[in-house]
């Protein structure tokens, strides 16, 4: 497995650590509709919340919330957009971003919460 999958695998387990600990219900993991996938589908009091993990190492280049590209958030709000009709979702929605950046000694995880509203574009 490509060390950059591992990596990837490991910052959404930190976001799962975080959202629970935050109060938030864990619905589904890497939910698909076809190809797209939603990382993680959560779910607090007022929101159902879908939310993007971005993980880097120390030594990033470029912030990890810059790859969440206008592509990737027609790619979520498909997504999202096939989960409320197949579940017939009545509760309000949201698009946060996790992002993890990891360190040998510690992570530092960042919330973004509503970091992009779904367009008809």
């Amino acid at each position: 497995m490509a060390e950059s999958h591992n990596l990837g695998k490991k910052g959404e387990e930190l976001a799962v650590e975080h959202l629970k600990k935050s109060g938030y219900k864990i619905l589904n993991r890497n939910w698909k509709a076809g190809k797209p996938e939603v990382d993680i589908i959560a779910e607090n009091k007022d929101f159902i919340v879908f939310v993007e993990v971005k993980t880097r190492s120390e030594d990033f280049q470029m912030h990890p919330v810059t790859a969440v590209t206008q592509e990737k958030q027609r790619s979520l709000v498909f997504c999202a957009d096939t989960y409320i009709k197949r579940y017939n979702i009545t509760k309000e929605c949201r698009f946060d971003v996790i992002t993890v950046i990891k360190g040998p000694d510690s992570n530092k995880i960042d919330h973004i919460e509503d970091a992009f509203y779904p367009t008809l574009r």
